[in-house]
């Protein structure tokens, strides 16, 4: 029993012996990148990247996505190696620490803009369906029928009217025409289109 109290004894010194040694490494490569050495931060890259991806893809479930977040985590820590402080634990655990927090936030993010494409296909799918039944209904058709035999002088003045949203002054001003004449051209493109569609006045004007 003693003996094998001692073996594992031996064995735990070892560990943390080594433990101890891979911490001081990680210390002096952060001191390196701290003074712009590139080599520094490879090998920094070397010794944590498999871990740093693991855990990246288990939250993340997605290859791409992991290792841009691993890219992002190694410019980080190229950029404040400085502010990384002993006392509050290894570098490694310094590096894990700035993964996750990223981690949470892209998939935060990438929750946020999957549901927000969801919702604009949903959107658009809807408008699209709308559209179509409306332009497949006989009203639309032979409104559509009967704007054709406007001419080009009256069709300009109703849709200026109409889907412009303008004033009969200011699509005078706009033709260069003077406002009898777009009234007139008004009301006869209305009685052209009532006669057409076989709507009385009323209607014509609802």
């Amino acid at each position: 029993m003693k003996t094998d109290e001692t073996l594992l004894d031996k064995q735990c010194s070892a560990q943390a012996t080594s433990s101890l040694n891979e911490t001081e490494h990680d210390r002096k490569l952060l001191v390196a990148i701290t003074a712009g050495e590139r080599s520094a931060l490879a090998q920094l890259y070397d010794r944590h990247a498999a871990v740093l991806m693991g855990i990246a893809y288990r939250i993340l479930q997605n290859r791409r996505d992991a290792e841009d977040l691993l890219h992002d985590v190694f410019i980080e820590a190229w950029r404040k190696a400085a502010s990384y402080d002993a006392n509050r634990g290894t570098v490694r655990s310094w590096l894990i620490t700035r993964l996750r927090s990223r981690a949470i936030d892209r998939l935060r993010s990438l929750i946020s803009a999957r549901k927000s494409a969801m919702l604009r296909a949903s959107i658009e799918s809807e408008q699209m369906q709308s559209s179509e039944a409306i332009s497949r209904s006989p009203d639309h058709v032979r409104a559509l029928r009967a704007m054709t035999i406007l001419s080009k002088n009256q069709r300009k003045v109703l849709e200026l009217l109409y889907f412009e949203g303008l004033s009969c002054q200011e699509i005078a001003a706009l033709c260069e025409i003077p406002i009898g004449t777009v009234k007139s051209r008004l009301s006869a493109a209305l009685n052209l289109l009532r006669n057409s569609l076989g709507l009385t006045g009323e209607q014509a004007n609802v």
